[in-house]
C-alpha cells in the first residue's frame, strides 16, 4: 500500500499531544496522569491513563469544527487546555470518522427501537461524552444508558459532573453509591435513566460479582466497545461478551479496535505500544475485518460487518462533507492516512433485532 517506512508514520494509538500541535491516538479508557521513569507503570494504570490522549484528541476535533460536542472540554485536564490540544490533521480525520461511524450505528439502533425501551451499555467509557449528547434538550424516549469502567474513572467523571454546571444541566440528580462506586440518575427525561459502574470488566463473570445494578436482559440493547475489549486477554475479552449474549436475547454489538498487526505499519504499532507498556492481546487473535466478522458469528451473533476506517471514511461520508472538512485545515499526508486508517476497524454484529439499514 505504501513504499514509506512504517517508523516514519505517525498512528492513532501513540502519537501525542505537544504545543507545537503534533499528537492524537486512538480512544482508550480510564483516567490520566504523570508516569515515572523509576518504575514502568502496571498495565491497568498504562490503560486508564490514556484517557487524557483520547480527550484532548476529541477536543481538538471540536476546535478545530470536525465535530459539534459542547461537552469535550470538560474532561480535559487545564494543563491540556490551549495550543496542546490540536492534534495532526490525520488525527483530526480519524477522530472524526470513528466518532460519525459509531454515532450512526448507535443512532440507527435507536431509530430501529423507537416506541419500546432499551438499552446501550457502554464498556470502558472513560470520558466518552456521548451520553450527554444524546440526551441534552430530553433526548430519546424509554432508553437505558449504561457505562462500566474501572472505579477510579466512574468516581473521577461523577466529581467532573457534579462540579460542572453544563453537565449537571443532563445529569440532573445523581446519586452516588459509596460502596459500589456506582452512580445513577433514573429520571432523565423521557423515561430514560442512566447509570455509570464502577467495574472491573474482568470481574464481571465472576460468581461473587453481583449483576450491575439497572442492567436489562428484556430489552433491545446494544454493546459499545470504542478500543476497550482489546486490552483484555482473549479469554477474558471473549467472556464479557458472554456475559451479555448469555443473557440478553436481543442484543448487538459493536467494536472500534485496530488491526494488521503484522505488516510493517502494524509491527511498527505494536513496537510503538509495547514502548509505553500497552498491550493488545486480541490484536493478533483478530487481526483482521474477516476474522473480526467471525468473531461476530462465534459469539451467537446472525448478522455481522467489519469495516477498516479508511473505507468508512470513503463509503460513510458524503463528499459534501469531505469537500467540508478538508477545508477546516486541509491534509497533505494522504498516504500515510490511508495506512492509519486501514489499520483501525468498526465491526458490529447483532441478533433478535430488525435493525435496517447496518
Amino acid at each position: 500500500m505504501s513504499g514509506m517506512s512504517a517508523p516514519s508514520i505517525p498512528n492513532l494509538l501513540t502519537l501525542r499531544g505537544s504545543p507545537s500541535g503534533s499528537g492524537g491516538r486512538g480512544r482508550t479508557r480510564g483516567r490520566g496522569g504523570t508516569r515515572s521513569s523509576a518504575a514502568a507503570p502496571s498495565h491497568d494504570a498504562v490503560i486508564q491513563g490514556t484517557d487524557t490522549d483520547a480527550a484532548v484528541s476529541r477536543m481538538s476535533a471540536v476546535d478545530l469544527g470536525y465535530l459539534a460536542d459542547p461537552y469535550a472540554g470538560f474532561f480535559v485536564p487545564a494543563p491540556a487546555v490551549g495550543a496542546a490540544v490540536r492534534r495532526l490533521p490525520i488525527i483530526n480525520r480519524g477522530t472524526y470518522a470513528r466518532t460519525a461511524a459509531l454515532d450512526s450505528l448507535i443512532g440507527g439502533f435507536i431509530s430501529a427501537t423507537e416506541g419500546t425501551e432499551r438499552q446501550i451499555v457502554s464498556l470502558g467509557a472513560g470520558t466518552d461524552t456521548r451520553v450527554f449528547r444524546l440526551f441534552e434538550g430530553g433526548g430519546p424516549r424509554k432508553l437505558i444508558y449504561h457505562e462500566l469502567d474501572f472505579p477510579a474513572v466512574t468516581d473521577r467523571k461523577y466529581r467532573i459532573v457534579k462540579s460542572t454546571a453544563s453537565l449537571a444541566a443532563v445529569i440532573q440528580r445523581p446519586d452516588y453509591g459509596e460502596q459500589t462506586h456506582t452512580w445513577r440518575d433514573e429520571g432523565l427525561a423521557n423515561e430514560s435513566q442512566y447509570w455509570c459502574h464502577g467495574l472491573d470488566l474482568r470481574n464481571l463473570c465472576k460468581p461473587d460479582t453481583a449483576p450491575p445494578a439497572g442492567l436489562r436482559t428484556d430489552v433491545p440493547t446494544i454493546l459499545v466497545s470504542e478500543c476497550c475489549l482489546c486490552y483484555l486477554e482473549v479469554a477474558e475479552a471473549s467472556k464479557v461478551i458472554e456475559y451479555f449474549t448469555s443473557r440478553i436475547p436481543r442484543l448487538a454489538l459493536v467494536l472500534y479496535e485496530p488491526i494488521h498487526p503484522h505488516d510493517p505499519f502494524g509491527k511498527q504499532m505494536v513496537s510503538n505500544l509495547a514502548a509505553r507498556h500497552i498491550r493488545m492481546p486480541t490484536l493478533d487473535e483478530y487481526s483482521d475485518t474477516a476474522k473480526q466478522e467471525r468473531r461476530l458469528r462465534d459469539a451467537g451473533f446472525d448478522s455481522a460487518r467489519s469495516l477498516t476506517i479508511e473505507r468508512i471514511w470513503e463509503d460513510w461520508v458524503s463528499g459534501e462533507e469531505k469537500e467540508r472538512l478538508d477545508g477546516l485545515e486541509g491534509l497533505d499526508e494522504v498516504e500515510e492516512w490511508n495506512l492509519l486508517a486501514g489499520h483501525y476497524a468498526i465491526s458490529w454484529g447483532w441478533r433478535g433485532l430488525d435493525l435496517k439499514g447496518w
